[in-house]
């Protein structure tokens, strides 16, 4: 039986387990048994630039936080080494970030368990789906140029008819003002 003072301890880890997982939009078990100091690093500094909160998780402890936010389904992938990268912004964003790095390093060094999002468990294939988005803000882009596409069209047509008319579309204002 563990002392008092180290059972408070997993306690309260747990606990901050429940929270993180609670309040993440999106969240990715890796496995990342071969992969060095540099690797990491790296790894850890394009997660922060996206505010993506990455670290190393005991088995046992996050076992008993997935099975208090009612995702023991993930119980399984809890073997070997494990990190977990949890996002609150951007769903989209630990998926491809993940899944780059795991693409960009050569065999089994560094691979996705499993992953959730919106407290739903996801499968190999919705991973892959996510993982290939664009990212938020570059599905923000798309949207606004979808949306000024009409705008600017409808500008170019009416600079055109002002210059078929004769005269430049700043000039036939002030000219049509005074007739």
């Amino acid at each position: 039986m563990p002392n008092a003072k180290v059972l408070s301890e997993k306690q309260a880890v747990v606990a901050a387990l429940v929270a993180r997982l609670q309040g993440a939009s999106a969240g990715v078990f890796v496995d990342y048994k071969g992969i060095n100091v540099a690797q990491d690093t790296e790894l850890r500094a394009e997660l922060r630039k996206n505010e993506i909160e990455y670290s190393v998780v005991k088995n046992t402890l996050v076992r008993r936080a997935l099975d208090d936010c009612g995702l023991s389904e993930l119980d399984a992938i809890l073997n070997g080494t494990t990190s977990l990268a949890t996002s609150t912004g951007d769903p989209i964003a630990p998926f491809r970030i993940i899944s780059d790095y795991a693409d960009k390093l050569e065999g089994d060094v560094f691979s996705i368990k499993a992953a959730f999002m919106d407290g739903q468990v996801l499968t190999e294939e919705e991973i892959k789906e996510i993982a290939a988005l664009p990212s938020k803000d570059a599905l923000y882009a798309q949207v606004f140029g979808t949306l000024l596409a009409p705008i600017t069209s409808l500008a170019v047509v009416l600079n055109q008819i002002a210059e078929k008319n004769g005269a430049p579309a700043e000039e036939a204002a002030p000219e049509a003002a005074a007739e």
